[in-house]
């Protein structure tokens, strides 16, 4: 979905089909005819952004075999789908029962990580509508904070240099401009955006900032208009923002609190939570472990690295983020010039909400993507932007 900016920018807004597990090109293919599709018509669009996700073996395969990309380009055209970015974060095994830390290898220590980026932008630069020349991929903030020293940070500092001047290559061979963002995430080496800005700083390049997570935002109990002025200050970009809200429980020491925050403890993906204290932010790597354990104080709001639907809310006595999102849309795309031009709604949990809240059927997830599309729409239009066919 393409919106024009009060300013004369085009701004696009996409969904993430991280939330479709495939890791071959077949996958792939089959995600564009059984979801993408589907939420497009839902939309009453033309034309659908899709933030595409391409696991290790499908970018492989693509890379391998020019003809496999011209395959690709042409199904995407077929189905009335585009693409200007990337979801990069996750390499293999998304869709699995157990991702939980294994989301963030391969890091940006190891070379895994700087090959299979470089690909993506290769790739990503041959996807790109013919009537634009920018795109960006989201990838992860260096590495989990584990066992990430001072050597570390130098050898992913070098790793994302060399990304760097191969995106520079790639502009002067195909003319599309590729950038990269840094996704901060509780827990990682840079957990929040105010840690992004030291080693961006020392890799001094435009083509590699941060992506805004609202989600990820939400759960740091960031302040959207400081950490949106830090950065810009900084003088780092911000290439892509995704669209996310997190789980918020105001009282969380109530018992019936505890037990519905229970029912988002689920054993696939890794839920950081976060609360506030007069000593500063504290946390643990899991839902069940703030609830198991006690090692979060509850005398003041908690919330949760779990990405909930837009539009859909989970019941009282929880509720989510979703006014963090707003405010940072504002920030983002609500002034005289948008901070950033490419957004992507990146809800990847469907299937792991309580049993209650999921999609029983392709059908309903197709229709809860799609209303999750159309409240972003509508807070843009709300914001004075202008949705273009």
């Amino acid at each position: 979905m393409r919106f024009r900016h009060p300013d004369g920018t085009t701004v696009h807004l996409a969904y993430s089909t991280n939330v479709h597990p495939a890791e071959t090109l077949d996958g792939v293919l089959a995600q564009l005819r059984d979801h993408c599709e589907p939420v497009r018509r839902r939309l009453g669009r033309d034309r659908l952004g899709i933030g595409l996700w391409l696991a290790k073996a499908a970018a492989g395969t693509l890379i391998a075999d020019p003809s496999a990309q011209r395959a690709l380009r042409a199904e995407l055209d077929r189905r009335g789908l585009e693409v200007v970015t990337l979801n990069g974060f996750p390499y293999e095994g998304f869709g699995t029962g157990h991702v939980k830390h294994r989301v963030y290898r391969p890091d940006w220590t190891e070379p895994e990580r700087l090959s299979h980026t470089t690909d993506l932008a290769r790739l990503l630069a041959a996807l790109l509508p013919d009537d634009i020349t920018e795109g960006t991929i989201s990838t992860l903030p260096l590495a989990w904070r584990t066992h990430f020293d001072t050597a570390a940070a130098t050898t992913a500092r070098t790793a994302l240099t060399t990304l760097a001047q191969r995106l520079d290559a790639l502009a002067e061979l195909t003319g599309k401009s590729i950038r990269v963002g840094l996704e901060p995430e509780p827990g990682c080496a840079v957990e929040t955006t105010a840690d992004a800005i030291e080693p961006l700083t020392a890799i001094g390049s435009p083509r590699i900032g941060v992506c805004v997570d609202t989600c990820h935002l939400a759960t740091s109990f960031e302040d959207p208009a400081t950490a949106l002025t830090r950065l810009t200050n900084a003088g780092i970009t911000i290439p892509k923002a995704q669209l996310s809200a997190a789980l918020h429980a105001e009282e969380p020491h109530l018992p019936d609190v505890r037990t519905a925050l229970a029912a988002f403890a689920e054993p696939r993906f890794l839920h950081q939570t976060r609360t506030r204290t007069a000593a500063g932010l504290r946390g643990t790597d899991d839902l069940h472990e703030a609830l198991n354990q006690e090692a979060l104080p509850d005398g003041a709001p908690w919330r949760a690295h779990f990405h909930v639907p837009l539009h859909a809310p989970p019941a009282p006595p929880l509720t989510s983020t979703l006014p963090v999102l707003q405010d940072t849309l504002t920030r983002l795309v609500g002034q005289a010039a948008p901070l950033v031009r490419h957004l992507e709604v990146e809800t990847y949990t469907w299937q792991a909400l309580p049993t209650a809240l999921r999609p029983r059927n392709r059908a309903q997830l197709a229709d809860g993507i799609a209303a999750e599309l159309a409240l972003a729409r509508d807070l843009l239009t709300g914001l004075g932007l202008k949705e273009l066919p």
